[in-house]
């Protein structure tokens, strides 16, 4: 295939579980001059190999990163994530998809670890997140959506950590150039908090309403930091189109 001048960049995204779609990333990204093609793995779906594709997105789920038995594609996917790692393809890998970047390159991820995070959550970021291309500037602390009982617990060797919180100390990483790893949920508006699982918050020792009610209310201030941080891995995949070749 030529150079990408002559089309939008595509990214590949891997939907790991019927709930946890694109979100407003989707819509986001078509706006930032990116196509995504949405693969829902979980039914079975082959995922491709990344020739045709500029950019690859792990969505999340309920699953651990090498969990076959319950997930037999994410041996597929972790392929796929080890072969954009080695063509330097952008990758943004979101709660599971950042975990399974994680294992790939090397990290480590655990089970059921540290305290469950459920909600609009206040992460920290740290120096390098300075420099970063999509983490610069966002401000030094800010607010994301959580829901995760799973965690990263040594980043890969050789990555870079960018953000934390108070129950959960690997919340974002970068791999080489262009991989970024996060355990939040940026693409996630309100209304797939309202869908949660209720009975399940409970479990884990939150409200339900107060949830919801949290996310409603800091989302006019979430929604365009994360925008931003959208348009700009579409910038990084565009950037890698003028002069990545297929």
């Amino acid at each position: 295939m030529p150079e990408s001048a002559t089309r939008n960049p595509r990214v590949l995204v891997v939907q790991n579980t019927p709930a946890g779609g694109l979100g407003r990333f989707e819509g986001w990204w078509r706006e930032a001059g990116v196509e995504v093609d949405i693969v829902p793995a979980y039914t079975g779906a082959p995922i491709p190999d990344l020739d045709d594709h500029d950019g690859l997105a792990l969505l999340g789920g309920g699953l651990m990163p090498d969990d076959d038995e319950r997930g037999p594609w994410l041996a597929r996917e972790r392929e796929v994530t080890r072969q954009a790692l080695d063509r330097a393809v952008p990758v943004l890998g979101i709660c599971l998809g950042g975990q399974l970047l994680a294992h790939v390159a090397g990290g480590t991820v655990r089970a059921d670890h540290g305290e469950p995070e459920a909600g609009s959550t206040r992460l920290i970021t740290h120096e390098p997140a300075g420099q970063d291309p999509l983490f610069a500037d966002l401000t030094p602390t800010f607010l994301a959506t959580e829901h995760h009982v799973d965690q990263i617990t040594e980043v890969p060797p050789g990555a870079v950590l960018l953000a934390s919180s108070e129950r959960c100390p690997i919340q974002a990483f970068r791999v080489g150039d262009s991989a970024w790893g996060v355990q939040f949920h940026p693409e996630i508006d309100v209304r797939r908090v309202q869908a949660w699982d209720r009975d399940r918050l409970i479990e884990q020792g939150f409200d339900p309403d107060e949830v919801v009610r949290r996310a409603a209310a800091d989302e006019p201030i979430t929604a365009p930091i994360w925008r931003t941080f959208a348009e700009r891995f579409a910038a990084v995949v565009r950037s890698g189109t003028s002069v990545r070749t297929h």
